[in-house]
């Protein structure tokens, strides 16, 4: 028998593992690496990347392809670009070991997704599948089931849930944590499915809710490219070590605090920049070891 669900509120978030210690250096906070689509499709990853290093993430590299590299450097300063053409590029880049978290999905491509995905996945380091990196398996889903695991974060909509995981899509209307917990347990991994009821569920059966409805409704977030923001905070906190439904769980509570902060006229590029004056209002200091 599984639990009740429990809420993500202010007060089951660990404000603690937030913070950084005055100790600590770059890389103590992980290094993500965000990986981006061909030219003219760069957007929606460097919205992850730029929210994954405000959440905290020592480093951030956006990965591309060579045509898409002058792009992507125009419009980069504290984001690290590297070159990553295919599936051989990617496999050298993550013999580094200091980059632990990844993200593949936003503006990704369908066919550069179905190359890059299985090589992230073979690593079995933290990663996060949102977008292109769903679609691109719809029609193949045990494929992409047969090499997920227990580091992984899946972030569908619920156009990409249906297509995922087809029957379970049904259940949605009538019983939301149930159907999420048996998609987790099909996959082999967390999944957040969003929406205003935001439900994350592990393949053991942990599952939390986010709700942002009623007094806490944040409506602002029917926005162009707020997924990939929300992508990128997740990415963020995986960087940092924080457990995959944790990091789930509080990205997603501090993407809508974002956006209730900062109210009407909100579009994707404001959630990251708003992120440090959620950080002060909800009392985030340095920490000591």
């Amino acid at each position: 028998m599984y639990k009740a669900p429990r809420q993500i509120t202010r007060d089951t978030i660990d404000l603690k593992r937030l913070a950084k210690t005055p100790e600590a250096h770059k890389y103590t906070h992980g290094h993500a690496l965000i990986l981006s689509g061909g030219p003219g499709r760069g957007g929606a990853a460097r919205l992850a990347a730029r929210a994954a290093l405000r959440i905290g993430a020592g480093l951030v590299s956006l990965g591309v392809a060579h045509d898409a590299l002058a792009e992507n450097a125009a419009q980069l300063t504290a984001i690290m670009l590297r070159e990553i053409g295919d599936a051989g590029a990617l496999a050298r880049a993550l013999e580094d070991a200091r980059l632990n978290a990844l993200c593949l999905g936003p503006g990704l491509g369908l066919e550069r997704a179905r190359a890059l995905v299985p090589v992230a996945l073979a690593t079995r380091r933290a990663c996060l599948l949102d977008a292109d990196a769903l679609t691109a398996y719809m029609k193949n889903q045990s494929e992409l089931f047969e090499i997920l695991h227990e580091k992984c974060v899946l972030t569908p909509h619920e156009g990409e849930f249906a297509r995922l995981f087809g029957d379970l899509s049904a259940r949605l209307a009538t019983d939301r944590p149930a159907a999420v917990r048996a998609a987790a347990e099909r996959a082999g991994a967390a999944v957040l499915l969003k929406g205003p009821e935001t439900v994350i569920a592990t393949p053991d059966g942990d599952c939390a809710i986010h709700g942002a409805i009623g007094s806490r409704a944040a409506p602002w977030l029917a926005t162009a490219g707020a997924g990939d923001v929300l992508a990128g905070f997740v990415t963020g906190l995986l960087a940092r070590g924080f457990a995959p439904i944790e990091a789930a769980a509080t990205g997603t509570f501090l993407h809508a605090e974002c956006a209730r902060s900062f109210g009407p006229g909100l579009i994707a590029e404001d959630l990251p920049e708003e992120l440090p004056g959620v950080f002060r209002a909800l009392g985030l200091q340095a920490r000591s070891r």
